[in-house]
Order: structure tokens, then sequence, then C-alpha cells
């Protein structure tokens, strides 16, 4: 039978000092896992895919918050979206206050500035907010879902 060899303070030294670089690897690794499930834990929007957006706003009470630039926008964006740009969103944040009742989603180009409005809207007192994985970008290209786009006269 195979005897076990006993881990002591003085061999754990060892082998931390002998094997420096996989020690600090452990480390860091265990730090950003412990980090994601605090962020998850503590994350109060969610996020769905396109099709599942489709599925909420056929809800009816549920309002599109389009956070792209006015010029974006307007080269097609989903339709009854509202447009508060994300570089405006912190002063005009209290114009959403009429929405806390509904669902909000919350989309950009590819997903990133979404998920920053997101935390605004959720700190502003709004309830229900989701993120569209992959903004306008998934929409179109990976999805072909439908878009308006504003014609200039």
């Amino acid at each position: 039978m195979p005897v076990l060899a006993t881990v002591t303070p003085d061999r754990l030294i060892e082998f931390v000092l002998n094997h420096y670089i996989l020690s600090l690897a452990l480390i860091v690794v265990t730090y950003l896992l412990i980090q994601e499930l605090f962020d998850a834990a503590l994350k109060k929007f969610g996020f769905v895919s396109p099709l599942l957006a489709v599925t909420k706003m056929n809800n009816g009470s549920t309002v599109v918050l389009d956070v792209r630039e006015h010029d974006e926008y307007q080269k097609g964006h989903i339709e009854g979206a509202i447009n508060l740009p994300f570089s405006r969103i912190k002063d005009q944040i209290t114009s959403l206050d009429a929405y806390k009742s509904n669902q909000i989603l919350i989309v950009c180009q590819d997903g990133t500035r979404s998920s920053s409005a997101a935390k605004l809207a959720t700190k502003a007192g709004l309830k229900e907010v989701f993120v569209i994985t992959g903004g306008m970008q998934s929409w179109q290209e990976d999805y072909k879902l439908p878009i308006k786009v504003n014609r200039k006269k």
C-alpha cells in the first residue's frame, strides 16, 4: 500500500519557492474566478439574445433604448427604439423615469456601451433591465432581423 506524503508548512513553502510561477498563476486564477462570481451575483441586469429580445418586445410593455450616437441611430435602428446617446445618458437618465414599470432592452453597436448604460439605468431605479448581446451588429448581421432606416429628404 503506497504511503501518502503529508503536507507540512515547510514542504508547502518549499513548493512555492521552487514553483513560484505556478503558485502565482494559481493565485491569479483564483482571484479572477472569485471576482467573476461576485460580479455575477451583484449584477442587477441581464443579457438577452436578439431573438429573446424580439420575444420580450412582443410583450408590448417593453421599451428599447438605443444608446448609440444620433448619426449611428439614423443609419438604422430597431423599430420604436428610443435614442438616448451614451454620451448624454448621465444628464438625461431621469427621462426614463416614466418607464420604471417596463422592461428595458438596451442596445448599442456591439454590446459594450449598453452594459455601462445598463449599470447607470439600474442605479437610476429601473428594475427590469436587459442588454441585447452583440448589439445592432448581431441584430443585423447574425440574426438578420429588420431595422428601420431614416431617409433624409
